[in-house]
């Protein structure tokens, strides 16, 4: 009888243990979230593989160029029609070739600058135009000579921001093709940063991840042209009761990576966070919150390169240790996955 009286002190403990301990868990609503997307082969790249090249997009045509093949920093472009699957070599870039450069397209012209010659910070730049072939040197950049920044356009102005100088930064610069003149902005809010990803949604944009004196960086910020102010979104760790921000710093935070939209939604894939990573995260603008997508099908990589044409995202380019690629991928964001398309 004493035997049984045990048994049933210890079970009643080890029910309430678990009542409790089921209490203070996160609760969800998505526990067995199924992850979807397909990432499908395109026509590859036609230049050689490189890693921390550029692309700006001018209509439905995308230029690449730049980069760095691990031996040479190289300067040849080259145009992708999407219609046909094709590339075509343009003119070369004329300034020093080099990696970790930034450009971004306004009034129907890309522009190229800043980034690393193997020596030198450089803070140069450079104006393409697609209806004649050819470059012409502009007003150098506003700030100190960097790589490892972002740029953007919104309203046909051009905007560099963050980098590295010897000093991990955070400054803002607008450019204006009108009148050939750089203007300091207001500087992001949040932590100074490196290898960020920018991409603009509504004449906004956005600003996360990165990396700072060895810190992945988990603020994400927008800037408000109109205001010329910086707003603080949802931090990329977890911080509320729910389970579906559990995952946010382990997967998302990296530096070195990319971002594209698509239908309303940006995604952010590939990158470095103590090694290279595909992993691939879809972020709801309307909702503020991120969603794990299906991993990156092809060799996981640092420094690539992604656009949206016609509302399809593409990744190409980038290295993996001492691997430089040229392949070309589309994603599906809410297709399963078919190996049978890579």
């Amino acid at each position: 009888m004493q035997k049984n009286k045990t048994y049933f002190q210890f079970s009643f403990i080890l029910l309430v243990l678990v009542a409790v301990m089921s209490s203070c868990s996160k609760s969800s609503s998505s526990d067995t979230t199924t992850i979807v997307g397909n990432w499908a082969r395109g026509s590859e790249f036609e230049g050689v593989g490189r890693t921390e090249a550029v692309t700006f997009t001018i209509g439905d045509s995308v230029y690449i160029g730049g980069g760095y093949d691990g031996t040479n920093r190289l300067s040849d472009f080259w145009v992708y029609n999407q219609t046909t699957a094709t590339w075509l070599r343009r003119a070369d870039f004329p300034g020093v070739a080099r990696n970790s450069a930034v450009a971004f397209a306004a009034n129907s012209k890309g522009y190229v600058g800043t980034g690393f010659d193997g020596i030198n910070k450089l803070n140069d730049f450079w104006e393409f135009n697609p209806a004649t072939n050819s470059w012409k040197q502009i007003a150098n950049f506003g700030g100190t000579a960097r790589y490892g920044a972002v740029a953007f356009s919104i309203n046909n102005n051009g905007y560099v921001c963050t980098g590295y100088d010897g000093n991990y930064l955070k400054d803002l610069w607008q450019y204006n093709p009108a009148t050939n003149t750089w203007t300091q902005l207001a500087s992001l809010t949040g932590d100074k940063r490196m290898d960020a990803v920018a991409f603009v949604y509504n004449s906004k944009a956005y600003v996360v991840t990165g990396i700072n004196n060895g810190s992945y960086l988990n603020d994400f910020w927008v800037y408000d042209p109109s205001a010329n102010s910086w707003t603080e979104k949802r931090k990329i760790t977890s911080v509320s009761d729910d389970t579906y921000d559990d995952l946010y710093a382990t997967y998302i935070t990296r530096s070195n990576a990319t971002a594209f939209i698509m239908d309303n939604k940006a995604y952010l894939t590939t990158g470095n966070r103590s090694g290279i990573i595909g992993t691939t995260w879809e972020y709801d603008i309307a909702n503020d919150t991120w969603a794990e997508k299906t991993t990156f099908e092809g060799t996981a990589r640092e420094g690539a390169l992604s656009f949206t044409v016609k509302n399809q995202g593409y990744i190409t380019t980038g290295n993996n240790s001492s691997t430089r690629f040229d392949d070309l991928w589309k994603f599906f964001p809410n297709d399963a996955v078919n190996t049978n398309d890579n």
